[in-house]
């Protein structure tokens, strides 16, 4: 495993541990729903967290006799993991805040209420950066979708503490309408990194400024005369091209294979590609 994708990964579950811990606390001694709500959010991301580790681990294993292509495709089996789980959180906490809102229930409003929800917003703040610039680097959609899922976090603490500040001044309804808002904001997040994650597994082809740039690195190459083919898509989170070159049919069959090497080379220089496979028409 690369020593950033390691750091992160250990870091999401340390800081998951310790804020599912302090929000189940103050969850329990103050009765509140929203609360409870983030605690077990907490959870599900440091169970997420432990799933990425293993996911990443697998994804730098080397190619070998059954997985000519390497693991790539296990980070994104990560990704799309944090999708289900926030899916089943999300419906749960909303069954949990509709029964609160029914019931009427009061809850306990003290300081560890209040500041539990503002730890908790800098410290995923940090995180959210944190993640963000390592999964850029790495190109780990595991680790770009626990950015996201940071991101959220801040957010859904936020409600957290409108909600116990409320029902601290009276408005006891805040509580668990807080609970209800952050599950579907939980619903909605785990929606939009299922639908990335299951792309990448689903083999899609990348954006079409990538495919351009693939169609001219193979054009720069000297012998090149057109394109007729040519077709990439996702195998995790890396890329795999097939390009079919012209070349002048009268070229030897060593000088056509070094323009077809020349095209291989060009093109897995761009950024998030794997492999090429260059076939070689002769016109």
């Amino acid at each position: 495993m690369k020593k950033g994708a390691l750091k992160a990964t250990v870091l999401g579950i340390v800081c998951n541990s310790f804020l599912f811990a302090i929000k189940l606390f103050a969850g329990i001694t103050s009765g509140s729903i929203a609360l409870l709500s983030d605690a077990f959010n907490s959870l599900t991301d440091m169970v997420t967290s432990i799933a990425i580790f293993i996911c990443v681990r697998i994804s730098d294993k080397e190619a070998d006799e059954g997985h000519p292509f390497g693991h790539k495709r296990a980070e994104p089996i990560a990704g799309l993991l944090v999708a289900i789980l926030a899916g089943i959180l999300g419906f749960e906490i909303i069954k949990a805040s509709i029964e609160r809102l029914i019931a009427g229930k009061t809850i306990s409003v003290g300081p560890i209420p209040l500041l539990v929800p503002v730890v908790t917003m800098v410290l995923k703040w940090l995180m959210a950066r944190y993640f963000k610039r390592v999964g850029e680097e790495l190109k780990s959609p595991a680790i770009k979708a626990s950015a996201v899922d940071s991101t959220n976090d801040v957010y859904f603490s936020a409600a957290a503490l409108v909600g116990i500040a409320g029902a601290g001044i009276g408005y006891h309804f805040l509580d668990p309408l807080a609970g209800l808002l952050i599950s579907v904001w939980i619903i909605y997040s785990g929606y939009k990194i299922g639908i990335e994650n299951i792309n990448y597994l689903m083999g899609r082809s990348p954006e079409p400024e990538l495919m351009l740039d693939i169609k001219n690195a193979a054009l720069s190459v000297a012998g090149v005369k057109a394109l007729n083919k040519v077709r990439a898509h996702y195998v995790g989170n890396f890329i795999h091209v097939e390009v079919h070159v012209e070349v002048d049919k009268t070229l030897s069959t060593f000088d056509s294979h070094a323009i077809g090497k020349g095209v291989e080379k060009s093109i897995e220089r761009l950024e998030a590609i794997e492999k090429s496979f260059i076939h070689v028409d002769p016109v």
